[in-house]
């Protein structure tokens, strides 16, 4: 039974992990799509209940100031990071989601890093470089969740 939650700022790269841990076969939420925020940026908490009740094991994304609640319920609370430019150069060319895309949206990348990294910093059990390829990033997950690590 391994739950892991993957998380940091906008740019990190955890959908695209998320994407690759998908394709091995793992169940995965990624909390930015399908409804599981609500209109103030937080988890719909009920729904997040529901998903930690019915399944032992699950990897999902996100970054979202409830998400400590669920910390408890989590195995391992995985933080990405990577340096500012290379959020901002990401969120840029991204395809897949809209955010980041204005000087206004980058700018509030720029204070989160400032601000909220920190805290998320202090609540993962495990920090990795969100600049390592999308392969060995999965690998290491993927050890969490198998108890290979």
């Amino acid at each position: 039974m391994t739950r892991v939650l993957v998380t940091g700022m906008s740019g990190v790269g955890k959908t695209t992990i998320l994407d690759e841990l998908g394709r091995r076969g793992h169940l995965t939420v990624d909390t930015d799509y399908d409804g599981w925020e609500l209109p103030d940026g937080t988890w719909d908490e009920r729904r997040m209940d529901r998903l930690l009740a019915q399944h032992a094991d699950v990897i999902v994304s996100g970054t979202v100031e409830n998400q400590g609640r669920f910390y408890d319920r989590f195995e391992h609370v995985v933080l990405l990071s990577a340096p500012l430019a290379v959020l901002i150069e990401r969120v840029c060319r991204r395809a897949n989601n809209p955010y980041g895309k204005t000087p206004e949206q980058r700018a509030e990348i720029a204070g989160y890093v400032q601000t909220v990294e920190p805290l998320l910093r202090r609540g993962a059990t495990l920090h990795l470089d969100g600049q390592r390829p999308v392969a060995e990033l999965a690998d290491a997950i993927e050890a969490l969740v198998t108890g290979t690590s």
